[in-house]
């Protein structure tokens, strides 16, 4: 087999480098990218919460944050992009999650264990030496989801029982699980989980376990120190991958991250904390407003759900309206019919009304429990554990709306969680020197009506494409619906695409079947032919991807132009290379 790197084919690819901008932009082992340098102009900077520059200038080299501020000079290379306005934020931060991983399926029971009693350590979810990155997938579509939403680092924590195994944080970008690691063993996860058909079967026996392993751990962690400072005469000390696990947790050097939704599951773990001594993170806590005082006593940091019960009070006026109708229609009936002897009630309207407001209050307190620990002093995450991607946003605007400034909520995505797992000095505000983690926004984040345009990995970039619903100015619709001035997409274009490299020539082939869009694209590096996808026409607005090969990986160009007449203008982007001017002239037939 020829060497991949010989002196020859390097000069060849060298040459294509120069020649060819799809090669360039697209080689992902064989050529550097175009370049890893970006500068995002005009734009409103969220350094952290209190700190803001107006119309300012960040820029980005190798994945790190280099310049901030107004008179920013941007270096010769960089990709500009003019932000118009909009606002950049710090990359957010979760603090308990399990973004990337494949939940694993329930295997069938096997034959029941010979001494339920004292089951193996992972007959009974004690697994302590698992690394979350055995079931890592950087492919995972839940790593897109909550990228979108402006997050870029995530504390993950592997699937289990009681000790299903160590956390770690991880930067939501990357080919392989290792790469995607910023902090291996970040944590000792843990559940108040009973262990199913075994012990430690009820959450009585979980804690009961709990104390034994951390006291034997404690032991034989002695043992093996004084073992280490004099060796003669002393029996050589077992090994015990479990109780190993635990020695980082027992010398304090890694904190326990327990999982604790309930007010009851809360104090429990606080009682083995107290126990014990160890180091907590209280994580996915739903029901912790009644018990703030006790968590600010044990100094226990915390990651407070991002969960929130279903707001019935909208769905409940919806329904009121649409049944107003079925009622009159059954009241008319009634009027009708021969009266019968009603049954007896089994609850009185006082009685309802108590059990409305119990409901109410109920509510009030848990979407308001992140506004009662920001006004005790208590420092707060936010972690997506249960959460629903699609809720997150509104989430965070019903705590607001419940007594939460908008600041501490900033703070709870941004500078808290970086410095309660210890990484402030990469991540959590926009200042020089930092990993480039950022998300930027049409509008002020947590404005109902903002939405995130590009996220920014350790420096790679997402664009997140925005349609924009205004009308042209004709007002006439086309097939599809929207309105349009007879804009005519059909036909073969021949395509221009600058890039630092010179300009790339291709060429466009346009099919249109009532409402559906179809075509080719070809030339230069596509070869052979490809067809183009997600293609749609708003008003005079084009979209559409492609997708080829070259150099054995698939590469996605994401294509946005506007047309006038026998000419459009617009931007060809791939992910983390940015966007790059596209002109096209209509051929003649």
């Amino acid at each position: 087999m020829k060497k991949l790197f010989s002196s020859v084919l390097l000069k060849k690819l060298l040459t294509v480098a120069v020649f060819c901008w799809p090669a360039v932009l697209f080689a992902q082992d064989e050529l550097a990218p175009v370049s890893r340098t970006y500068a995002i102009t005009n734009v409103n900077i969220i350094q952290a919460p209190g700190r803001k520059i107006d119309m300012g200038t960040v820029v980005m080299k190798d994945g790190l944050i280099v310049s901030v501020g107004k008179n920013v000079s941007i270096p010769a290379d960089a990709i500009v992009i003019k932000a118009d306005s909009m606002y950049v934020y710090a990359g957010f931060i979760d603090g308990l999650s399990r973004v990337g991983l494949t939940k694993p399926k329930d295997e069938e029971r096997g034959p029941r264990p010979k001494d339920p009693g004292n089951p193996k350590p992972e007959e009974a979810g004690i697994t302590p030496q698992n690394d979350v990155r055995v079931s890592l997938n950087p492919a995972e579509k839940s790593i897109e989801e909550l990228r979108a939403l402006g997050f870029t680092a995530a504390h993950v924590v592997p699937y289990g029982g009681m000790m299903p195994g160590n956390g770690s944080i991880i930067l939501l970008s990357g080919k392989s699980a290792d790469q995607m690691v910023l902090v291996n063993k970040s944590s000792f996860y843990s559940e108040l989980s009973p262990a199913r058909g075994v012990y430690p079967a009820t959450v009585m026996g979980v804690m009961a376990k709990y104390r034994e392993l951390y006291r034997q751990a404690s032991l034989s962690r002695a043992y093996e120190n004084a073992y280490a400072s004099n060796r003669a005469g002393i029996q050589r000390p077992a090994t015990d991958r479990v109780l190993e696990s635990l020695y980082p947790v027992v010398d304090k050097r890694q904190p326990v991250l327990f999982k604790a939704e309930r007010v009851v599951d809360a104090q429990r773990v606080l009682t083995l904390q107290n126990d014990l001594g160890f180091s907590l993170m209280l994580a996915e806590l739903k029901e912790g407003w009644d018990i703030v005082n006790k968590i600010k006593a044990a100094n226990a940091k915390v990651f407070l759900s991002l969960d929130l019960p279903e707001d019935k009070d909208k769905k409940d006026d919806k329904k009121k309206d649409e049944s107003k109708k079925e009622e009159g229609k059954k009241d008319e009936a009634k009027k009708e019919e021969p009266k019968k002897e009603e049954a007896p009630k089994t609850a009185t309207a006082e009685e309802k009304a108590a059990l409305e407001k119990r409901k109410a209050e109920f509510m009030a307190r848990y979407v308001g429990q992140a506004a009662t620990f920001q006004k005790a002093g208590v420092k707060f995450g936010f972690s997506t554990l249960s959460a629903k991607s699609g809720n997150i946003q509104a989430n965070l605007r019903r705590m607001i709306e419940a007594g939460l400034p908008e600041d501490a909520a900033l703070a709870s995505l941004t500078t808290a969680p970086a410095e309660m797992l210890g990484l402030s000095d990469r991540l959590g505000s926009v200042d020089n020197g930092k990993i480039a983690n950022l998300v930027i926004s049409d509008k002020p984040y947590f404005n109902e009506k903002a939405k995130v345009r590009y996220v920014f990995v350790e420096g790679t970039m997402y664009k997140f494409d925005v349609k924009d619903s205004k009308d042209s100015k004709d007002g006439k619709k086309n097939d599809s619906g929207s309105k349009d001035a007879g804009v005519k997409a059909e036909g073969e274009w021949s395509i221009s695409t600058e890039t630092p490299n010179g300009v790339e020539q291709s060429k466009l082939v346009i099919k249109k079947e009532g409402n559906t869009i179809t075509g080719t694209m070809s030339g230069g590096s596509i070869n052979p032919a490809v067809g183009i996808d997600n293609a749609k026409l708003d008003g005079n607005a084009l979209t559409f991807t492609f997708t080829f090969n070259y150099g054995g990986s698939n590469i996605t160009v994401e294509v946005a132009v506007k047309i006038e007449g026998d000419s459009f203008k617009g931007t060809s982007s791939v992910a983390e290379y940015g966007s790059f001017p596209t002109e096209g002239k209509r051929l003649p037939k």
